[in-house]
């Protein structure tokens, strides 16, 4: 039975881990970290089955190499607790062969590069030998920035914002393919990504054991994980043991006689069986008892055997209008087949290209930005940001000046020159400062507020963005298809008429030469009488008597 599993999770280095070194185990290759000069060398590694990079259609030359591929991943990142690489694990159906199961995770890795404009590196394992032959599966680690012609830009936060539900999408996405791949491979088997309870299944979850427990109930130590899963399992099994056992024992239980059956039943269930009866009867005026005893053994009448019905004058002509309308379709488009501009089929399908890759390209708007599409929080932010430093500042400077004019302020303020007269002023400055930064700050906290009113609609804005983007893409993806397979049945159906028309004139061109031939061969030949037909051979009559030839005469011996 196939089973679902999808989970997403980061390399940080905050957790002490590397995007080199990941790529390195997963893959089984040799990858040296030319920020910390650690090798990570796993090419003794068992069990990958494949790897594969997926990049995006204008990424630069140097990506198709793995080493330099997450070096640069590892080098756009400048703090110490960066998130370097995001994986994506899935589990791939056993009832697939290894080569179906290498093109749907390469068919989801390369959706996910599509959508998000980063690279992927995709590492197929095959079941371990301690552990469940069915467990095949794969490891998806993708780049946290895009990756251009450039180099890498700007980080895919829709990933990290678990408010915009793109994991969960992603996860309803796999399910889609995976259950495709399996209708592909004639397999009745299906994959659900929602919960059992969404499910409407009454059974308990067991708990994912993770690298460490798995680690310790291969080696015999029970943990408590594998046991709270194992008595999970126990008990699913009683309760199917016992739904097994009861489902038999309804089957085995002797059914009672009819006379009891009848006596059993109240008067509202006659009366309901009753009205079924006429019902049924009313419906189909067939008879639904069977034969007597000695009609079903009597010897069947003697029939003819079941001819086919006789095709009508009718049937017939609709099968000819039928087929004469087909061939009308098939000529018109041929037609429009050869008619066609291919230069200008592939320019659209140029340009439509391209907006894809556009559309790839370009995110839709979050939520944020919706919600302060005006910029009013931001300017708000701005403001009181500035009349803070500006209220720094002044007051900076006027301790400065407290301090170069110390001796001067121990005046009185009347005396003529004293610095004293000047403090008024500075204290005027710093209460307009402060009323500034007071104002500022109302401001920004009514933004805000507006802000944080705003949000919900702009999220659901947002995501009902993200989804027309998506049908718009998905749109964009089956006219692109269509026009390519437009184009490719032109140009058959127009180099299969050239050949006609081609073979056509060649052998045009050989009868008139045949032609000529003939003509020049004729005037060239003197006409010539016919021959006379040879005289028929008499044969003499059977009933004439043949006349005896004289016998030859022989010289005697010696004369």
């Amino acid at each position: 039975m196939a089973t679902y599993h999808l989970s997403a999770k980061t390399i940080s280095r905050s957790h002490g881990r590397s995007a080199t070194g990941a790529a390195a185990y997963r893959t089984g290759a040799r990858i040296a970290d030319e920020r910390t000069g650690i090798v990570h060398d796993y090419r003794r590694r068992q069990g990958v089955e494949a790897r594969l990079l997926i990049l995006p259609d204008n990424a630069p030359d140097w990506a198709s190499d793995r080493a330099r591929l997450w070096n640069a991943a590892e080098g756009a990142e400048t703090r110490k607790n960066s998130t370097v690489a995001r994986e994506f694990e899935i589990a791939l159906p056993a009832e697939l062969d290894a080569e179906q199961r290498q093109r749907l995770a390469v068919d989801f890795a390369r959706e996910l590069v599509l959508r998000h404009g980063c690279a992927a590196d995709v590492a197929i394992h095959r079941p371990g030998r301690a552990g469940d032959s069915r467990n095949h599966h794969a490891h998806l680690l993708l780049t946290t920035r895009r990756l251009t012609a450039a180099g890498f830009t700007e980080k895919t936060r829709e990933l990290d914002d678990l408010k915009s539900g793109e994991i969960g999408r992603w996860r309803a996405r796999f399910a889609e393919v995976q259950n495709a791949r399996l209708r592909e491979a004639g397999v009745e088997a299906r994959v659900d990504h929602r919960s059992l309870e969404a499910q409407a299944i009454d059974r308990e979850a067991t708990i994912h054991l993770g690298p460490a427990a798995t680690a310790l109930e291969r080696r015999g130590i029970p943990t408590r994980l594998g046991e709270n899963n194992r008595e999970v399992q126990a008990g699913h099994a009683e309760r199917q043991g016992e739904a097994e056992a009861q489902h038999e024992a309804e089957q085995k239980r002797p059914a009672e006689p009819p006379a009891a059956e009848a006596k059993a039943r109240t008067p509202a269930q006659e009366n309901i069986i009753q009205a079924l009866r006429a019902k049924t009867a009313r419906l189909y005026p067939t008879a639904v008892l069977p034969p007597p005893l000695e009609a079903a053994f009597a010897e069947p009448s003697p029939t003819r055997p079941h001819s086919p019905p006789e095709t009508t004058e009718a049937e017939r002509q609709r099968r000819a209008d039928e087929a004469e309308q087909a061939q009308w379709r098939r000529e018109a488009e041929r037609q429009a087949l050869l008619r066609a501009d291919i230069p200008a089929l592939e320019r659209e399908w140029s340009e439509w290209t391209d907006h894809r890759e556009w559309l790839a390209r370009h995110e839709s708007p979050s939520a944020t930005g919706l919600a302060d599409r005006w910029g009013e929080l931001a300017q708000a932010q701005r403001a009181a940001t500035a009349a803070g430093q500006a209220l720094d500042a002044l007051e900076a400077a006027y301790a400065d000046w407290r301090q170069v004019h110390k001796r001067g302020l121990l005046l009185m303020a009347g005396l003529p020159g004293s610095p004293r007269r000047e403090v008024p002023a500075w204290e005027q400055r710093l209460t307009e400062a402060r009323t500034t930064l007071e104002h500022a700050q109302a401001a920004l906290a009514a933004a805000r507020e507006a802000y944080d009113a705003r949000l919900p609609a702009a999220e659901r804005e947002a995501r009902q963005r993200a989804e027309d983007r998506r049908q718009q893409m998905a749109a964009l993806q089956g006219r692109i298809e269509a026009r390519f397979g437009l184009i490719q049945r032109a140009k058959a159906a127009q180099e299969a008429e050239r050949e006609r028309r081609e073979a056509e004139a060649h052998t045009r061109a050989e009868a008139e030469r045949q032609q000529r031939e003939a003509e020049q061969r004729k005037i060239q030949e003197p006409e010539r009488l016919p021959a006379e037909p040879p005289a028929p051979k008499q044969e003499p009559p059977k009933w004439v008597i043949p006349v005896q030839r004289p016998k030859p005469r022989y010289p005697a011996p010696g004369g």
